[in-house]
């Protein structure tokens, strides 16, 4: 197996965020929505990113780009460098029954045309050939919408069109292991650069309105992501599923989630006391603040870091 991942997936920032706002506060209605395909779709590309990495030919994958091109940004879900033709694929975790009229996509489910994945492929392939080009490679490039959710399904689905549906991944992976693929040194430089050139976006300005004063407070459970935990003898307990964790444990999980929504925001013992909320102790709050965290400041603007 020689699939080498030069650049990973984590999981989205903003789906993060996402996740502890829902768990704290009431999102509106369109972000749930929002929040709901955001996860649904970092699932597919997961279930994607499982089947590319076992091929054996040598290759470089690249997953969740944003790349910019002639001020133009585009994003590619995974990018395949391997001996010429380059893949480029589009993953889609869609759910349902589906249908294909006049170059649209409809959701049968809602009743209403989605956007066209394979318009966001054309639009991908096209801004990416561009800038291989800016960049003096002239490479072929395969582009994909890969379905890959076994519970999709569309109706009068398109002839000749570069689509890979559930039912034909399995054949589709297994050509895709039987190319043979060479790569030197033009290919890693290229696969370099392009991480190099990956953009990052900050999603905190999109959720600023929600203040941290505003957020239900209290230690989550990190297995039923209940409420409902109380702490005893330097550990806490869900009442819900029973899981238990240790005191110093869930303390410094609570300060990475006020990090996380909030990255300008000194942490100090008042803060995350405040925060936990089912923790009744500030002294241990600050014990455990002291013993893992840098501590800066003098007496009264103590924080940590």
């Amino acid at each position: 197996m020689w699939s080498m991942i030069l650049k990973d997936r984590p999981e989205p920032l903003e789906l993060r965020i996402l996740k502890l706002l829902d768990a704290r506060t009431a999102l509106e209605e369109k972000e749930k929505k929002y929040l709901h395909n955001k996860a649904k779709g970092y699932e597919g590309e997961k279930m994607f990113d499982l089947l590319t990495g076992k091929l054996e030919p040598p290759s470089y994958l690249l997953h969740d780009l944003l790349l910019e091109s002639n001020n133009s940004k585009f994003q590619i879900d995974t990018l395949m460098i391997r001996q010429d033709p380059i893949h480029l694929f589009e993953v889609k975790n869609y759910e349902g029954d589906f249908n294909y009229e006049n170059g649209r996509f409809y959701s049968l489910a809602i009743k209403k045309e989605i956007k066209n994945p394979l318009l966001q492929l054309e639009r991908c392939e096209s801004l990416l050939r561009q800038l291989l080009q800016s960049l003096g490679y002239h490479m072929t490039i395969e582009a994909y919408v890969i379905f890959i959710n076994p519970k999709f399904h569309l109706y009068q689905s398109p002839m000749n069109k570069p689509i890979i549906y559930p039912n034909q991944l399995p054949d589709f992976m297994c050509k895709l292991n039987r190319k043979s693929s060479t790569l030197n040194g033009l290919h890693k430089s290229l696969a370099e650069q392009l991480v190099s050139m990956h953009q990052t976006e900050s999603p905190y300005e999109k959720y600023s309105k929600y203040s941290i004063d505003m957020l239900k407070k209290g230690i989550i459970c990190a297995v039923c992501h209940s409420f409902d935990v109380s702490s005893f003898d330097r550990h806490v307990q869900c009442q819900v599923c029973g899981h238990c964790e240790g005191l110093d444990s869930a303390v410094l999980r609570a300060v990475g989630e006020i990090k996380l929504l909030y990255p300008n925001v000194k942490i100090t013992t008042n803060l995350v006391f405040e925060w936990c909320e089912s923790i009744d102790s500030k002294k241990t709050i600050r014990r455990v603040l002291k013993q893992n965290l840098i501590c800066n400041g003098k007496t009264k603007g103590l924080f940590y870091e």
